[in-house]
């Protein structure tokens, strides 16, 4: 098949990737638009062609827990629905499902958690060491290890990830981002429990 400038410019757009590396590209695929986008990918040659460019593509997954006890709904995006269709991505969102489903978080992010929120878990840690003599300045410390670690246990990309504690969900998530070159984001979720009340 020949590459014409068209196909290089079409496969440039896609990728941001430069002309030279998108010829080569299509040369290596017999001119598959489709496979020299997955090749640029593999390369590292792809990037994202606009850093802040919102995530509006992806996969919204189900899990349901062995026996039907705990079901998990959740939405993951990308820039573009080739990242989407790839393993790794597939891979990326069936384990954030996992996750929720075993940890039960309450937010995606500390920066999910409501303002008002963090003020009145502060307030109530402060309250709980008040009655230690100690100065104010190691209060505080303490106060901000307990918050650290409450947002660790109930913020889910903080978490240590169930299937190697020695990562988090945001540690995949970011390695996913180096290898796609692309803005990964878990957008929501809902995890639903047997008999718990609404």
């Amino acid at each position: 098949m020949e590459i014409t400038m068209d196909l290089v410019k079409a496969l440039r757009e896609r990728t941001a990737a430069g002309m030279t590396d998108c010829k080569k590209a299509l040369e290596e695929t017999g001119g598959e638009l489709e496979k020299a986008q997955e090749y640029l990918v593999r390369k590292g040659l792809a990037k994202m062609k606009e850093k802040g460019k919102e995530a509006l593509e992806g996969l919204v997954f189900a899990y349901v827990h062995t026996g039907g006890r705990i079901g998990v709904l959740v939405e993951v995006n990308s820039n573009t629905d080739f990242v989407a269709r790839t393993d790794d991505f597939k891979q990326f969102v069936e384990d954030v499902a996992l996750q929720i489903a075993a940890m039960n978080p309450l937010y995606i992010s500390r920066d999910h958690v409501p303002a008002a929120d963090m003020a009145r878990l502060r307030e109530g840690y402060l309250e709980e060491v008040a009655q230690l003599t100690k100065p104010q300045a190691v209060l505080d410390k303490i106060v901000d290890g307990k918050v650290a670690k409450w947002l660790q246990e109930t913020c889910l990309l903080e978490q240590p990830f169930i299937k190697d504690d020695t990562t988090t969900l945001e540690k995949l998530r970011g390695g996913l981002i180096t290898k796609t070159g692309e803005n990964i984001q878990v957008r929501r979720f809902v995890r639903y429990a047997l008999g718990e009340k609404v």
